[in-house]
């Protein structure tokens, strides 16, 4: 399969965002615009990732839209099935709630929570056992750029990463590239240099299964209505995962439409 074959996805990442009542409208907001100009499954997938105690709430407003849109979970729990872990979400409670989706080391969650190698790893395995798919998310500091560590620190990310994912489990796991500098700063990588990035990241999974090499990989970092049909353009970018546009359904579907009509 070749990268210009492979399903777009564009993924809102809600964050610690909205308020109850705004986040209900964001998604009636979306559904309306998907109602007027459906975006085909096989053209971009769509999925919204809102906070733990939204999750159900928003895959049950989403039921009755026009196109799928899948729920995501921001998180998981690195201890597996239920047990003594106050305050954790597994992911087979997770999948017990028909949430499908994941993501798993958001730069955010590896510096604020300590989520190191170690656990992003052990959230990774877990996951998969329980049948659910990962965004993966990899990224570089802008220090690691400026010293030429970029393509390292990333390639090592999925490196960290690669002991826990069975030959066959890759077909659930997508890659998301988030520069860490360009994650809520307005800076965007050019689209060149995130093509560049991708297709680096895609030589190396390629060089560790097979079948990883078909991954999808997102690009996020201020991704925007502004910026999106350049980055669709790149042919190993397959679809974002959107932060503070994804807060504006009409942004969000924007960006949908660019990845749905580019690729």
């Amino acid at each position: 399969m070749s990268a210009s074959t492979i399903r777009s996805w564009v993924i809102g990442n809600w964050k610690m965002n909205p308020v109850q009542a705004d986040a209900q409208q964001l998604i009636q907001n979306l559904k309306q615009l998907l109602q007027h100009g459906p975006i085909a499954e096989q053209d971009c997938q769509l999925g919204i990732a809102p906070v733990s105690i939204a999750l159900l709430p928003v895959r049950e407003q989403l039921e009755d839209a026009a196109v799928k849109v899948v729920t995501v979970a921001q998180d998981v729990s690195r201890f597996p099935a239920t047990g003594a872990y106050t305050g954790e979400i597994s992911a087979d409670l997770l999948k017990d709630s028909s949430i499908q989706f994941v993501l798993i080391g958001h730069s955010e969650r590896r510096e604020f929570f300590g989520d190191g190698p170690a656990v992003v790893a052990d959230k990774i395995k877990h996951a998969l056992a329980a049948g659910l798919t990962v965004i993966y998310c990899v990224g570089e500091s802008l220090e690691q750029r400026e010293s030429g560590l970029a393509e390292q620190v990333v390639l090592q990310q999925i490196c960290d990463v690669a002991s826990v994912v069975k030959q066959e489990q890759w077909s659930n796991v997508m890659i998301a590239y988030e520069p860490i500098w360009a994650i809520g700063t307005g800076k965007t990588a050019s689209p060149q240099d995130a093509q560049s990035m991708h297709a680096k990241i895609r030589e190396g999974l390629q060089q560790i299964a097979i079948q990883a090499g078909n991954s999808a990989i997102l690009y996020g970092g201020s991704v925007k209505p502004e910026n999106a049909v350049e980055l669709a353009a790149c042919p190993d970018i397959n679809g974002a995962l959107v932060g503070g546009a994804s807060l504006n359904a009409e942004s969000f579907y924007q960006i949908a439409q660019a990845f749905a009509k580019t690729k």
